[in-house]
């Protein structure tokens, strides 16, 4: 009888690329941090952890919904070629709001 048996997840890459990296620093492998979680499951008798939904104030979801516009490239945004011209135009608009 085999001492082991297979587990085959699918995960995106970059997010398999980061936890191989973090569990890297200390000294595990992606297996051996999934036997964690699998036996400390086991152990509490659930997840090792508690489910929550975060829960964020109206303007901070709506930064965020902004922020994922824009990386996602839906949003498009003014770019600037120096701090200076940013800091210029700041100064416009400060001055055309008085």
């Amino acid at each position: 009888m085999a001492k082991t048996a297979s587990l085959n997840i699918r995960i995106d890459p970059e997010t398999k690329s980061g936890a191989e990296k973090l569990f890297s620093q200390f000294g595990i492998t992606v297996t051996d941090a999934v036997n964690m979680f699998l036996r400390q499951s086991l152990m509490v008798g659930g997840l090792p952890f508690e489910l929550k939904q975060p829960r964020y104030k109206t303007e901070t979801e709506a930064a965020l919904q902004e922020a994922r516009g824009i990386i996602a490239g839906q949003i498009k945004t003014k770019a600037y070629h120096s701090a200076r011209e940013l800091s210029e135009e700041l100064d416009r608009e400060m001055l055309s709001e008085n």
